[in-house]
């Protein structure tokens, strides 16, 4: 289960302390102008040592493409990629090789596999999305040719969230303009401050991703077990530390009446549209042309700088106190990974309904 798409698919390798990771892209299409730029920028937001609130690991993480391109085009075969692990300190994680992890997958990796690979998680480290990053920014530039893009946000950490909807802000300029990445400045600022917080106590704060795709038109998706917002789903409840997923109103929609929530369609000069958008863009699995917006939620890092209760390999009860570089909150980094995942769902998709031969696209 190394591998995701349908049609766009990448399958991934590699682990946190190894050599590198990277992967293999199929089903890119040919001719497709590889702006290495863009991937490069892409990179750096999801690298680590941004800024002060994450973890102070210092990678480059430049992108070697091995196959798949030619003369700065795609060829439409298959798009080979490495990217080189270049700061491990794997000493960090010597006193962990018999200890579970609270809320690691160190007991569940060891059940199932009968071994592990304990520093920094080997396989279930974030450093595998490394590979997601440059498969979903190739996803995007194939998107932007049919004049759809994906932003995403930092709309809560922590007990501070956002209160007004996507559309009051900016997001294609405000959202980066701080650390946290997220289009409200004043909220901005007090999340910063309630990380720094959060990391002089050597504890960690979870938070919420919302992510808006515009641009899509109607008619995408599947009616039965391929929906739309379940790809999504499975999608961003892949990505590590994410603990759920709401679409359109999600969570929020039970307290309305079906008189209140209903998305009326209307004639919107001569295109057919919905007066509101409860539904978050997706009817009945399928795009309906407008925005399609979510939410993931991202539980609190793991890994805390002070001393937890635990057991070792063979049952014994200890204490752990964890050493190395660590965020004390995902959500910022997590911005470009939700983007990633979400660009390469919609773009499988779409290639699906080509495929199909129906559908809009």
């Amino acid at each position: 289960m190394n591998t995701f798409g349908n049609i766009y698919r990448l399958t991934s390798f590699g682990e946190s302390h190894g050599s590198a990771v990277g992967g293999v892209i199929d089903g890119c299409p040919p001719g497709l102008l590889l702006d290495l730029d863009f991937i490069r920028d892409e990179m750096n937001r999801r690298r680590p040592g941004q800024s002060s609130l994450t973890t102070p690991r210092k990678e480059s993480d430049t992108v070697e493409f091995l196959s798949g391109v030619y003369e700065g085009k795609t060829t439409g075969t298959p798009i080979g990629f490495i990217v080189r692990n270049e700061n491990q300190h794997s000493g960090d994680y010597d006193n962990l090789r018999d200890i579970y992890r609270p809320s690691h997958a160190d007991y569940t990796y060891d059940m199932k596999y009968g071994l592990r690979d304990h520093r920094g998680g080997g396989r279930s480290s974030a450093r595998e999305t490394v590979a997601r990053c440059v498969a979903g920014a190739i996803a995007k530039l194939v998107l932007k040719e049919s004049g759809i893009a994906i932003r995403a946000y930092t709309s809560c950490i922590g007990h501070i969230r956002l209160e007004r909807p996507y559309s009051d802000y900016n997001l294609e300029e405000a959202t980066e303009s701080n650390p946290v990445r997220c289009p409200d400045p004043q909220k901005a600022a007090e999340m910063e401050a309630l990380i720094s917080e959060v990391k002089g106590l050597g504890d960690s704060v979870g938070g919420i991703v919302s992510c808006v795709i515009r641009g899509l038109p109607p008619g995408v998706g599947e009616p039965v077990f391929g929906k739309l917002h379940a790809a999504l789903g499975a999608a961003m409840l892949s990505i590590n530390a994410a603990k759920g997923f709401d679409y359109g109103d999600g969570f929020d929609a039970p307290r309305f009446r079906g008189s209140e929530h209903n998305d009326e369609f209307i004639n919107d000069n001569g295109t057919i549209s919905t007066k509101t958008n409860y539904s978050g863009g997706i009817q009945g699995g399928i795009s309906n042309g407008r925005d399609i917006y979510f939410r993931v939620a991202f539980k609190a890092v793991a890994t805390l700088l002070r001393e937890q209760q635990t057991v070792d390999k063979y049952g014994r009860e200890t204490t752990l106190k964890t050493r190395g570089r660590h965020d004390a909150c995902v959500i910022p980094r997590a911005v470009p990974i939700v983007e990633a995942m979400a660009a390469m769902t919609i773009l499988d998709y779409v290639l699906l309904a080509k495929s199909q031969g129906i559908g809009p696209v």
